[in-house]
């Protein structure tokens, strides 16, 4: 387990009652492909893991409903719950490949998907985990869910190729690397926010201030995690870092940066209606120390 893993323990605790329901939808559609060569491969790759982009996703549909999710109807909260694990899915499916290009060996304490399958089968692995999200999404029948869905993962895809690009290049602009980290992480986490308020049928203020407020939030989220690891020398950021002839400045720069992120990210919670319960644990969410 790295410092990373040790470091969002107090995070998993404090959301148990979450995470516990989403892992139970989420292994809930795992065991539907039992039957499946993948079905033990899927169970190893989303194993672990903090589920904060789903539980974005809970606390946002909260926010709207105005009230716990527990206390609506069985057939909203499971769609909203169906849909916590295609997000998680995805997500799964971009660690899979970012593990592959970035050639990390560990993941949550434990060897990374390819380590343990081998190349050709986390190619295929990641297929099918998409083939999975396409399903849960017709079942969803909502077309604004597939899109959102759709454009996370061709935003995805697009910053982790610019990404390859500039590290290969080693050469990069600040403006640049936001680029890459509001593509590759803040749009899954936007996309969440966003389909938490469509799935609870929010109007389209509430719509796009949940959105924004994902968006901001993934991107001081990465700045965050950077910050903590930025001494890893394939990294982006620290290729950044190392531009820069006095480093301590610039890091105190960039965890200005994050702060600010994360106060625009307030802002948008303040200006909708809703639930004032779970808009105050998404208002906690953007203070990342309380993370560790």
């Amino acid at each position: 387990m790295n410092e990373r893993d040790f470091q969002f323990t107090p995070f998993v605790e404090r959301f148990n009652e979450y995470i516990i329901k989403i892992n139970q939808s989420l292994f809930k559609e795992i065991e539907c492909y039992s039957w499946s060569e993948f079905y033990l491969p899927l169970k190893y790759a989303c194993q672990g893991g903090k589920r904060i982009r789903p539980l974005i996703l809970n606390l946002a549909a909260e926010t709207v409903l105005d009230c716990n999710i527990n206390s609506i109807s069985s057939k909203v909260s499971e769609n909203i719950f169906s849909v916590s694990s295609a997000v998680e899915l995805l997500h799964t499916e971009s660690v899979i490949h970012d593990d592959i290009i970035d050639s990390d060996n560990l993941r949550r304490g434990l060897p990374s998907f390819h380590v343990k399958y081998g190349y050709n089968a986390s190619i295929l692995t990641a297929d099918f985990i998409l083939g999975i999200i396409l399903n849960i999404s017709a079942k969803a029948n909502n077309t604004l869910i597939t899109n959102e869905l759709s454009k996370a993962s061709i935003r995805m895809s697009e910053g982790e190729m610019l990404e390859m690009r500039l590290v290969k290049n080693r050469k990069i602009s600040q403006e640049q690397y936001i680029s890459v980290i509001e593509n590759k992480t803040a749009s899954l986490f936007e996309a969440s926010a966003k389909m938490g308020a469509i799935l609870a049928n929010g109007n389209e203020n509430q719509i796009n201030a949940l959105a924004n407020f994902g968006r901001l939030l993934g991107i001081a989220y990465q700045i965050h995690d950077d910050l903590i690891d930025y001494n890893n020398e394939q990294r982006l950021f620290n290729i950044l870092v190392k531009q820069n002839d006095e480093d301590n400045i610039f890091i105190e720069i960039m965890e200005n940066t994050y702060h600010n992120y994360s106060e625009l990210a307030k802002r948008e919670l303040d200006s909708i209606e809703g639930d004032q319960r779970a808009k105050k644990i998404l208002h906690d969410l953007t203070d990342l120390s309380t993370f560790s």
